[in-house]
C-alpha cells in the first residue's frame, strides 16, 4: 500500500495535487510547509515529517516540493523510488522540472500522475513507454475511448513488441567509480568502489539476454578459482532482471530495454592501493611568495593509460603572478578556483612527472578557511576496472535467430576524490610544508 495522494508545491503554493484514493482530507497539505520551516529553523531537517496521523514523505527539486502524504505504514523506500522516478519522468517530458514547466503543462502533468499511479500503487513509470500514447501536444478528440498500447498490461512493460533493426548489436560498459577522503595525516578515512553496468540496445524484437560475472557467491558454487572472483555489495537491478533466477544460481537473465539504460549497480567497500601516488611540497614565504613542487608517479602496470589526469592544488586566494614550469602536460591558474591546474592528456604507467609553481604573495594574514581545502585528482583509465569485474559472457537469445555482435567495454574513473591538507603557518623564510597524498586506486 503506497502513498494515496500526491501534491507538486512551488514554496508554500500548491501547483498541481491528485488524490488516489479520496479518503485523506485535501486540506492536510496546509500543515506541511509550517513544519518545514518550523525544522528548518531548528535545524532539524529530515525526509519525513508527521502532522498527527498524517505523514509527508518528500523530495525538493530545483524550487518545487513533491510531497506523498499517507496514513498508513507504507513502505518509505517505495514511496521516495516513486518521487524519484517522477522527477525522471517530467524531465523526459519537460527538459526541466521547475515551476515554470508545471504551469505550462498542466494538462500533461495531470494526463502522467493518472498513469503513473493507480489507487496509492506505481503502475508504468518507463518514460519511454509513457511517451507512446501519451504525447506533449495532448490529446486529440477522439469517437472511443483511446486504448493503452500493448506494451502497458504486457509482463515486459519496459519494452515495446515489433522493434526491428536493419543491423543488431549490444553495447555494453562496466563504469566504476572510486571515492576516496585521505586525512592530513596520510590516513584512508573513506575509501569505496561504485560500480555500474549500462547497456544500449540495438536489438529486433523481443531478445533475451543473459550475462555472466565473476561473481564470487557463483564461483563458490562452481567451485572455480576464488582469487578471480569479485564479491559485490549492495546490488540494484534493473527491473528487466528476473531476480528469482539470480537468486537461486546467479544467473542474470532479462529481456532488455530498447536503447539506453543502466542494466545494475553495485558498491564496494574496500581499501585501494593508489594508482597515481602524488607527493607535493608547499614553501609559503610570509611577505613575498608562495612555491609549490609537485610529483605525479604512475604505478600502474605500463599496458594502462590514465587519460585527461587533473590534479588541482589549492593556493591563497590573494595569490598572483603565477609562473609554472612542468615536465609534461600543462599547469594553469585559475583564479576563480583559487587553484592550480596540472592536466596531463596521457599518462602511460611506470611514468613520473614534475610541476613547479610560483606565486607572488602580497597579504600577510592566511584565511583559515583555505587551509581546510583539500587537493583534488581526476582521471578516466579505460580497458581497466578497479574491482576486477569482469564480464564471463553475454548471450544473445531471440526466436528469430538471428546473428548479434555483443560489445563489451571497461572504464575506471574517479569518483569523489578528497586529499586533506595539513598547514603549517610559517611566518618567516624558509617555512616548508611537505605533502604526500594518496591518490586514486591500486
Amino acid at each position: 500500500d503506497s502513498s494515496k495522494m500526491i501534491f507538486i508545491l512551488f514554496l508554500s503554493e500548491v501547483l498541481i495535487c491528485r488524490n488516489y484514493m479520496g479518503n485523506i482530507d485535501m486540506s492536510e497539505i496546509d500543515h506541511f510547509m509550517p513544519i518545514m520551516m518550523k525544522t528548518e529553523e531548528d535545524a532539524e531537517l529530515s525526509p519525513l515529517v508527521t502532522h498527527g496521523s498524517t505523514h509527508f514523505l518528500y523530495i525538493k527539486h530545483s524550487n518545487l516540493y513533491l510531497v506523498a502524504i499517507t496514513k498508513k505504514n507504507t513502505n518509505a523506500a517505495l514511496v521516495y523510488s516513486f518521487l524519484y522516478k517522477i522527477v525522471e519522468v517530467f524531465k523526459e517530458y519537460f527538459k526541466s522540472l521547475e515551476e515554470e514547466s508545471i504551469r505550462d503543462n498542466f494538462v500533461t502533468v495531470y494526463e502522467l500522475l493518472d498513469e503513473v499511479m493507480d489507487f496509492g500503487l506505481p503502475q508504468t513509470t518507463d518514460s519511454k513507454i509513457l511517451l507512446e500514447y501519451i504525447t506533449q501536444q495532448g490529446h486529440k478528440l477522439e469517437i472511443g475511448a483511446p486504448r493503452p498500447p500493448a506494451t502497458v498490461t504486457n509482463a515486459v512493460s519496459w519494452r515495446s513488441e515489433g522493434i526491428k533493426y536493419r543491423k543488431n548489436e549490444v553495447f555494453m560498459d562496466v563504469i566504476e567509480s572510486v571515492n576516496l577522503l585521505v586525512s592530513a595525516t596520510g590516513s584512508v578515512l573513506r575509501s569505496e568502489i561504485l560500480g555500474s553496468i549500462k547497456l544500449k540496445v540495438v536489438l529486433s524484437g523481443m531478445p533475451e539476454l543473459r550475462l555472466g560475472l565473476n561473481d564470487k557467491v557463483l564461483f563458490e558454487i562452481t567451485g572455480r578459482e576464488k582469487s578471480k572472483s569479485v564479491e559485490l555489495e549492495d546490488v540494484k537491478f534493473h527491473q528487466c532482471v528476473r531476480l528469482s533466477r539470480f537468486e537461486n544460481d546467479r544467473t542474470i537473465s532479462f529481456i532488455p530495454p530498447d536503447g539506453e539504460s543502466e542494466l545494475m549497480s553495485y558498491r564496494l567497500n574496500t581499501t585501494v592501493k593508489p594508482l597515481i601516488w602524488i607527493e607535493s611540497m608547499i614553501e609559503k614565504f610570509s611577505h613575498s611568495r608562495v612555491e609549490i613542487k609537485v610529483k605525479a608517479r604512475s604505478q600502474f602496470k605500463s599496458r594502462s593509460t590514465a587519460n585527461n589526469v587533473t590534479i588541482l592544488v589549492p593556493v591563497p586566494s590573494d595569490a598572483d603572478s603565477p609562473k609554472f614550469k612542468t615536465s609534461t602536460g600543462h599547469a594553469k591558474w585559475l583564479p576563480e578556483k583559487s587553484a592550480v591546474e596540472w592536466t596531463i592528456k596521457s599518462f602511460p604507467g611506470g611514468k613520473e612527472y614534475m610541476m613547479r609553481a610560483h606565486f607572488g604573495l602580497p597579504s600577510v594574514e592566511s584565511d583559515e578557511q583555505e587551509a581546510k581545502r583539500p587537493i583534488t585528482v581526476n582521471f578516466e583509465i579505460p580497458y581497466f576496472t578497479v574491482s576486477g569485474i569482469q564480464v564471463r559472457y553475454l548471450k544473445i537469445i531471440e526466436k528469430s535467430g538471428y546473428q548479434a555482435l555483443p560489445w563489451v567495454r571497461y572504464i575506471t574513473q574517479s569518483g569523489d576524490y578528497q586529499f586533506s591538507i595539513c598547514i603549517s603557518d610559517t611566518r618567516g623564510e624558509g617555512g616548508t610544508l611537505i605533502l604526500q597524498l594518496f591518490s586514486l586506486i591500486h
